[in-house]
């Protein structure tokens, strides 16, 4: 039994010293790891299995060597943030693999890139062509980066010259079937409109898993039971979302605008959005 507690014992010293640890260390140690992090990684993790298992009398030294090992850590991206000649010494330069559509062979012998490798990480771009490629880049974490030729690049708005609405990333109101009342505020909403908008499902807030608001006012909601009817189709929804962005355009068109008549307009289609929207949400939430 005592072989057990000890055990036990040694376990919870050793997660909570790594806890620490990985707090002392930062985020950096959990994204894409450099050679070096990832060598780190591992040596702590099998220090702290040593910790917790090992039968030697002097285990406790484990520690020591942890605390080296995140001193040794700490100190070299202490130094990586204020030299960016030990950056390029310890994690390396990006290497570029493809320039102007053209596959740069010597680079991809260096970084040992087989041609098969190179195209499977372009695909995972959603790139099937070098061709398509201005410039390909695999950066010191060994990530591939692909920057398409102007002319393979979509359409934005910009391009076109047209000014659009920013959004905002849609905001949780209802988490856990509980109102979050301070995100509704900040939407301009309150929880009276919200369980308005729920009754038009037949639906209580005690029956939400989540539900978010765009920046259109857009209500999305997920259910507890799965089997319960939500707006009729996701096309719908999304349908919705369309309009009232095209009534905000409008809107906005309408303020950018000094020409009189051209703001009328803008002010009368505006109107005659927010009318039509009025009537369709209604048959989507029902």
């Amino acid at each position: 039994m005592g072989n057990w507690m000890e055990i036990t014992w040694r376990t919870l010293m050793a997660v909570v010293f790594l806890l620490l640890m990985t707090k002392l260390l930062g985020k950096r140690q959990v994204t894409e790891l450099s050679v070096f992090e990832y060598i780190t990684g591992i040596t702590i993790g099998n220090l702290a299995g040593y910790i917790s298992l090992d039968t030697d009398e002097k285990w406790y030294l484990g520690f020591l060597s942890l605390g080296v090992w995140v001193a040794v850590s700490l100190g070299i991206e202490l130094l990586q943030l204020k030299s960016k000649r030990v950056r390029n010494w310890i994690d390396g330069t990006p290497t570029v693999l493809i320039q102007k559509g053209k596959i740069l062979e010597k680079n991809l012998k260096k970084e040992r890139l087989t041609t098969d490798e190179l195209m499977q990480q372009l695909r995972m771009k959603d790139v099937f062509k070098a061709a398509d490629v201005e410039f390909a880049i695999m950066e010191a974490s060994g990530a591939i980066n692909v920057l398409l030729k102007t002319e393979n690049l979509p359409l934005t708005p910009k391009q076109l010259g047209i000014k659009v609405t920013p959004e905002r990333e849609p905001i949780a109101v209802v988490m856990d079937g509980v109102v979050l009342v301070d995100p509704l505020q900040v939407r301009g909403f309150n929880e009276a409109w919200l369980v308005k908008e729920l009754k038009k499902s037949d639906l209580r807030v005690e029956d939400v898993f989540l539900a978010q608001i765009d920046d259109f006012g857009t209500l999305t909601i997920d259910l507890y039971d799965d089997k319960v009817k939500q707006p009729k189709s996701q096309n719908q929804a999304t349908l919705l979302a369309a309009l009232k962005k095209c009534e905000a355009d409008m809107e906005m068109y309408g303020l950018l605008t000094a020409d009189e008549n051209e703001k009328q307009k803008y002010a009368a289609c505006s109107k005659q959005l927010q009318q039509l929207i009025d009537e369709v949400r209604p048959l989507i939430y029902q």
